[in-house]
């Protein structure tokens, strides 16, 4: 009964001290212990996001080749989260490796461990996950909800935006780079290419909010943004 443990943070911080990745090996291991499991590897994934698909980070990576090779049958992991994206991709990697008879073990799934080696672990795995992925939406919500506010009181989010100064908890506006911010509009609506809008912006020596070079992103984030609407940009300049 060969286990791989798979342990993973988001952070460069988190990597380079290690102390997560060592307290999720600690609890891992003592479960394999508890659980009879032999190790068989331990994969780390340090400063890797939860958002990448498990098979596009490195050791994600590692980690399936590892199943498909037969060298283990057991998949041990702190989270949920440490493993997956979402709901979706939890239950249909799950679902692939039950198939190949590979269970995957839950060490702290509210206080508890699971494993989907029996019918109820599997049951449990769905309705949990399914129950994260309702809670990661809400946040989500919650989230959109505070962000909407605060650009509505120009309270101050985040990094200081452009087009904006920070004093205290409050934005104050910045006119010349609000007068910026309505030559961008003016030129999107003529039809100019956001590439063709940072071009004109780095010629003519505008600065940014930081000091850098615009590009076509930086330009694609200030037309988007709610913060900005060309009538306020108009109205500023």
């Amino acid at each position: 009964m060969g286990a791989v443990l798979y342990i993973r943070v988001s952070t460069d911080e988190q990597a380079r001290h290690g102390v997560s990745l060592d307290a999720q090996e600690e609890r891992l291991r003592a479960y394999c212990v508890m659980r009879d499991l032999t190790i068989v590897g331990v994969i780390r994934d340090e400063g890797v996001s939860a958002f990448k698909h498990l098979d596009k980070r490195p050791g994600g990576a590692e980690l399936l080749e590892c199943i498909a090779s037969g060298r283990a049958d057991h998949v041990v992991a702190l989270k949920l989260d440490r493993l997956f994206r979402n709901a979706a991709d939890a239950l249909a990697l799950t679902e692939t490796w039950n198939r190949a008879g590979v269970a995957l073990h839950l060490v702290d799934m509210g206080g508890a461990a699971m494993d989907t080696a029996s019918a109820t672990g599997r049951m449990m795995l769905t309705m949990l996950a399914g129950f994260a992925e309702f809670e990661r939406a809400l946040i989500s919500e919650r989230t959109t909800t505070a962000l909407t506010y605060k650009k509505d009181k120009r309270e101050a989010y985040a990094p200081t935006p452009f087009g904006y100064s920070r004093k205290g908890t409050r934005l104050h506006e910045d006119t010349a780079e609000l007068a910026t911010v309505a030559r961008i509009h003016a030129w999107s609506a003529d039809g100019m290419s956001l590439a063709a809008i940072a071009r004109q912006l780095n010629d003519e020596d505008v600065p940014t909010k930081r000091g850098g070079s615009w590009y076509a992103s930086t330009v694609r984030y200030l037309l988007r943004n709610d913060l900005y609407t060309p009538a306020t940009a108009e109205v500023t300049a």
